[in-house]
């Protein structure tokens, strides 16, 4: 978690930022549980909503998971900001 991913878009706060899981770990379900926890805690301490930056991609990944895309082509095109909300 971190303030801000994208300087441009500093209204949006707090940020799911930088999570990798290695390709040979992949597909176990790994990084699903990382961003799941990751919103957990964030909306355990208080945020209404949440965002991160994500390729075109991984936007079939989360919005699987519950986020929707907020804005496309930023900060280039491709590239999407999604938001989340607790359920």
């Amino acid at each position: 978690m971190i303030a801000c991913d994208e300087e441009s878009r500093p209204q949006y706060t707090p940020w799911i930022a930088a999570l990798w899981v290695e390709p040979e770990a992949r597909q176990r379900g790994i990084g699903a549980a990382l961003v799941e926890k990751a919103a957990e805690m964030a909306f355990a301490t208080g945020a209404e909503r949440l965002y991160l930056l994500a390729g075109a991609h991984r936007r079939a990944f989360y919005e699987a998971r519950g986020w929707a895309i907020l804005e496309e082509d930023v900060p280039k095109p491709g590239m999407f900001i999604l938001t989340r909300s607790p359920v």
